[in-house]
């Protein structure tokens, strides 16, 4: 079904790479051929479990994130995450594709999707690149310098509520019409959500809440022990609940799936991926799985479906093993300085604009690139993410020096936030929010304090008028100027030259609006834009630390 829908990520038309048939595959490698270099095709699918927020005076709960290669009904390989981030590079960009996993010798297949622990690779994997078609528009690398793979998600995205019982628990919370009311696009529901944080790119159109259904066992026959705890089997949970509803849900054309339980799961709810019979078809779409404390609040869910699109963890920039502390960003802190509504609970707050971008739903006109070895001062208007129409300037990347991996080149973007809407209005503050992008995509908010605060709704994580910041480096430094009223004006600049060296020129507006809708936009210079390069193909549209033989013979064939 993944294959229907839109992806990018490598400029190249990379080559399809079609197996004859997945369920031959299945059933003829119980286990992989021991060679210097195997390769292995199939569906990525990723599971991000995400706690409660902790009581107050208790430990926050850390996240979760298991991956594996679906090959077929049954079948499986699970993936070492550690290596699964490097041998991918955005291994998030890839969620729910088709790829190629090439291992430096033999990988071991589950037999069954049981406990995903009794089936650990065996071997380093090497490399892992999507071998679904792309479309031609699709970049492999931005301006910035950073690699490009993720897949845009536009259109219609059409998910299916499933509401299910186990067999042991009698209890419904809530009626099918709150769970299809979610559906909605009234301000607050999700309908209107996700359209508002794309800019219209995407929307629930068709989206539908069926149930409730029974199970056809009890809660505990889908926990499993797993390193001494408690972990509830989720395909199976997504098997049976689907196998329960299939008589009168339609699935053709949808794009995920939310299930809803009526009974706790391990303690988390969840969010990626997941493969199942559907309409008698074997089918992989994105899924969430929540317990009752997610789905009677709206932001955890929203949480759940941006780990389907393929959003990772945001976190902030206190060093600590908390992801859930950045409360500026839906895909890290969704309870803290959030919006609530008496019938929907917590509502989202936006998700920051790097991953906007990522997913497709920023026009390029709204993004600017100041380079990394600028040598000019720029004023611009940043107007706050949340505005929609914009005409300005939404998201600033402070581009840093390429690495000899693209995949670890860092950079900083800058945006603007405002307390508005039904969906901000909550947030510690009206500023300019600085972010750090590495460790493979993952998004870290700038604290100027020192040290930094343990959650990042402190001033120091807010660039206000008259604030001050340079990049570590002291390549760019930024200064907000002046509040105008949908954002900031923005001043950015290279670091100091010596004495001897021209002093760099300021880049000004004629004139700074005092409103980027109500006044005539300021003349703000074109960013510069990289020139273009060659267009590659086979192997050579990767990167060369993932050019393994195996790989750039089937792509060159």
């Amino acid at each position: 079904m993944f294959e229907q829908r839109t992806f990018g990520a490598w400029r190249t038309d990379v080559r399809t790479f079609f197996v004859g048939c997945l369920f031959v595959l299945a059933c003829v490698v119980p286990v992989l051929s021991s060679k210097a270099e195997t390769v292995v095709q199939g569906v990525l699918q990723l599971q991000w479990a995400d706690p409660p927020r902790a009581l107050p005076g208790r430990v926050q709960k850390a996240p979760q994130l298991d991956a594996w290669l679906e090959i077929g009904p049954g079948r499986r390989i699970a993936l070492d995450v550690n290596q699964a981030r490097r041998a991918a590079g955005d291994l998030y960009a890839l969620a729910n594709r088709r790829v190629a996993v090439s291992y430096g010798a033999q990988a071991n297949v589950a037999s069954s999707s049981r406990v995903m622990a009794a089936s650990q690779p065996t071997q380093v994997i090497q490399a892992i690149v999507p071998t679904d078609r792309l479309p031609q528009r699709a970049l492999a690398a931005g301006a910035d310098g950073r690699v490009m793979a993720s897949a845009p998600v536009l259109g219609a995205t059409r998910w299916i509520t499933l509401m299910c019982k186990f067999a042991d628990i009698a209890t419904e919370q809530k009626p099918r019409e709150y769970f299809q009311a979610q559906y909605g696009n009234a301000p607050g529901q999700l309908g209107h959500y996700w359209s508002e944080v794309s800019y219209g790119q995407v929307n629930l159109a068709g989206s539908s809440a069926h149930g409730w259904y029974t199970l056809p066992q009890p809660r505990a026959a889908y926990m499993a022990t797993v390193n001494g705890k408690e972990k509830a089997q989720l395909s199976t949970l997504f098997a049976d609940c689907a196998a329960a509803a299939d008589a009168e849900v339609d699935f053709s054309g949808i794009q995920g799936v939310n299930l809803m339980f009526n009974g706790e799961l391990d303690g988390n709810a969840w969010g990626g991926g997941a493969c199942a019979t559907l309409d008698g078809v074997y089918t992989c779409t994105r899924a969430t799985w929540s317990p009752p404390w997610s789905f009677i609040n709206l932001a955890p869910l929203a949480h759940e479906m941006g780990h389907g699109y393929g959003l990772p963890h945001s976190n902030n920039s206190d060093g600590d093993g908390d992801t859930y502390d950045n409360p500026w960003d839906l895909m890290s802190d969704a309870w803290r300085n959030a919006a609530s509504d008496t019938v929907l609970g917590t509502l989202p707050k936006h998700l920051n604009m790097y991953q906007r971008e990522r997913l497709g739903w920023l026009p390029a006109a709204r993004k600017r690139v100041i380079a990394a070895d600028n040598r000019e001062t720029q004023e611009f208007v940043l107007d706050a993410g949340s505005l929609v129409g914009s005409t300005q300037v939404q998201l600033a990347v402070l581009a840093m020096p390429a690495q000899a991996d693209p995949y670890k080149t860092v950079i900083y973007t800058l945006e603007a936030r405002r307390r508005t809407g039904p969906y901000e209005s909550k947030l510690a503050g009206d500023a300019v929010i600085i972010h750090k992008l590495e460790d493979y995509g993952i998004a870290y908010s700038i604290d100027r304090d020192v040290p930094a605060a343990n959650v990042s709704n402190n001033e120091g994580s807010m660039l206000k008028v008259g604030g001050r910041w340079n990049t570590p480096d002291e390549r760019h430094w930024v200064e907000v100027v002046s509040a105008t009223a949908n954002g900031f004006v923005v001043r950015v600049g290279p670091r100091p030259r010596s004495m001897s060296s021209p002093a760099p020129v300021l880049e000004r507006p004629a004139t700074v609006a005092a409103s980027s809708s109500s006044a005539p936009a300021p003349r703000v210079p074109a960013p510069r834009t990289a020139p273009q390069a060659a267009a590659r193909t086979g192997c050579r549209v990767l990167p060369e630390i993932l050019r393994v033989r195996a790989l750039c013979a089937l792509m060159e064939r």
